[in-house]
């Protein structure tokens, strides 16, 4: 850091006028232009904008009620990259969207790998779940028309080679990943559009989140691809993401509330079959 820098305190006063230009609308570049020509060092200039906005933001959250923001799986996308480093594989970076927080990977899978675990699969296959909140258990759902099956985390070497990929990606420990789930969908099936994070109002879900805390990241990864339909939907940004096999999403939440946009669903599979693999995130070590 300069010694420029170091000398200078981001005051109150600065902040209440960070909000404040906010508030009035003028854009994140021009009040930095303003900083700098009034004698700011532009590396404290842009922390300090950044610390301000996000305290001020996470404090009108909270009063209106909202549960308080946490950390969250992030991929490095701060110089727009092409390509990231997976470890043992380039992953191309096909779409972002900031919020809510959405990242479309190609190249993330391999077809051995898609089909490994396609084949790995089949024979654990059972009508898919869901996670009952009122009780902390597991319930069919009409609203999920699929058959699954959950591998252990880490249970084989593709598994855990796979995992430990995603972890370098999104840069969240292997360990608070729930296990790879695998999930077939036939013609009409579908998961109508829903959160990930388990609602905080629910009496099941303290008993849920002693297992690692709350969701807080998603990754859909496409194994198989249908011959029409089954996209990934995002209704609230009206976004679809195609089931190329391969490709991925992730988004991910920081508060258990629909003020984050996450409202998804796998769109019915008109023609075909679908098989996707979803790797869930949670706060802390998943147990």
């Amino acid at each position: 850091m300069s010694t420029t820098s170091t000398r200078q305190q981001v005051t109150p006063e600065l902040r209440k006028w960070i909000v404040e230009q906010a508030q009035a609308g003028h854009g994140a570049e021009s009040v930095l232009k303003a900083m700098v020509a009034s004698g700011w060092a532009e590396d404290v200039a842009v922390d300090a904008m950044e610390e301000t906005l996000r305290g001020h933001l996470e404090a009108e959250a909270q009063a209106k009620g909202l549960p308080p923001a946490v950390p969250v799986p992030e991929p490095t996308l701060d110089e727009s990259p092409l390509y990231l480093d997976g470890g043992d594989r380039k992953v191309c970076v096909l779409q972002t969207v900031v919020d809510p927080r959405i990242v479309v990977f190609g190249n993330l899978l391999s077809d051995e790998e898609c089909e490994q675990l396609i084949q790995f699969a089949k024979p654990r296959l059972a009508r898919s779940l869901t996670v009952q909140t009122k009780t902390g258990g597991e319930e069919v759902n009409e609203d999920r028309t699929s058959n699954g099956m959950f591998f252990q985390r880490a249970e084989n070497e593709l598994v855990r080679r796979i995992e430990q990929r995603i972890a370098r990606l999104v840069n969240w420990p292997e360990e608070n990943g729930e296990g790879l789930q695998i999930l077939q969908y036939g013609p009409g099936a579908e998961y109508k559009p829903h959160y990930d994070y388990f609602d905080p109002n629910e009496p099941g879900t303290p008993t849920i989140l002693r297992r690692g805390g709350q969701r807080v990241g998603t990754l859909v990864m496409y194994l198989g691809e249908p011959e029409k339909g089954g996209g990934t939907v995002f209704p609230d940004v009206h976004l679809e993401v195609a089931p190329k096999r391969g490709n991925a999403v992730f988004f991910s939440y920081a508060r258990a509330h629909p003020s984050t946009r996450t409202l998804h669903g796998g769109a019915p599979v008109l023609q075909g079959e679908k098989w996707i693999a979803t790797k869930w995130l949670r706060e802390r070590r998943f147990e």
